[in-house]
């Protein structure tokens, strides 16, 4: 199939500038960026392997050093009810 595209002279520099970069055809680049875009995405599994899940965590963590420390009673059945007593 062939598909002509009309684009402004900005994003044809821009277009020229990074195929010139990868010493291929503006065509070519442009065909790559076309195919990237419609590629589709691995589907989830629902499954993590063990480093995933460990690099996940430490993710998650960043930053937590900053938190407030909070007692151990903050987190009573009692403290999360107290207005009820």
């Amino acid at each position: 199939m062939t598909i002509q595209v009309e684009i402004n002279a900005e994003a044809e520099e821009r277009l020229t500038a990074a195929a010139k970069a990868r010493h291929v055809s503006a065509e070519d680049f442009a065909k790559s960026v076309l195919y990237q875009a419609l590629e589709v995405p691995p589907q989830p599994s629902g499954k993590m392997t063990k480093d995933q899940l460990s690099a996940m965590l430490r993710e998650i963590a960043e930053g937590s050093e900053n938190l407030p420390q909070l007692p151990t009673s903050a987190f009573s059945r009692e403290s999360f009810y107290a207005e009820r007593s």
